[in-house]
């Protein structure tokens, strides 16, 4: 028995949304291991029977990443697109906002250039910008927060 490539990220997929923690499937020489465990010992070749091992539906104890920032307390602005944000609308003008300003909902904060085209971001919220979380010309990803806007 062997399982091609597309069979085995099939076997992943399943695993992954089931409550099984481990599959385990040896025949001949063929050994399979799939776990969701973080440490799993590497994958060795071994002759056996098909075997399937399900452990305790443990809930893991999630602790926290110390290099996540914490949440930041206000409405957030965030990138429509991928693209390279720019934070004034000419490289010698002043900056659309500046920490401090009051923002009005569809008021413009940024640009965002993606394939040579200028996508203006408008602020979704009303308030004062409490914090710039991106540095002129970064490159964003979709949905990246901007801006931190206290509401009011």
């Amino acid at each position: 028995m062997a399982l091609n490539f597309d069979e085995i990220r099939q076997l992943m997929g399943e695993l992954e949304t089931s409550s099984l923690r481990d599959v385990e499937i040896t025949n001949g020489e063929f050994h399979l291991h799939l776990s969701k465990n973080e440490n799993v010992a590497p994958v060795q070749v071994a002759q056996g029977a098909v075997q399937t091992v399900q452990t305790a539906n443990e809930t893991p104890e999630v602790t926290p990443n110390p290099l996540d920032k914490p949440a930041k307390p206000g409405a957030e602005i965030k990138a429509p697109l991928v693209g390279t944000v720019y934070l004034k609308p000419k490289p010698e003008s002043p900056a659309f906002k500046q920490v401090g300003e009051k923002v009005a909902v569809g008021e413009q904060v940024a640009i965002i250039e993606a394939m040579k085209l200028m996508t203006p971001v408008k602020s979704t919220v009303a308030g004062v910008i409490t914090e710039i979380l991106v540095e002129d010309e970064e490159v964003v990803d979709f949905d990246k927060p901007l801006f931190i806007v206290e509401e009011g």
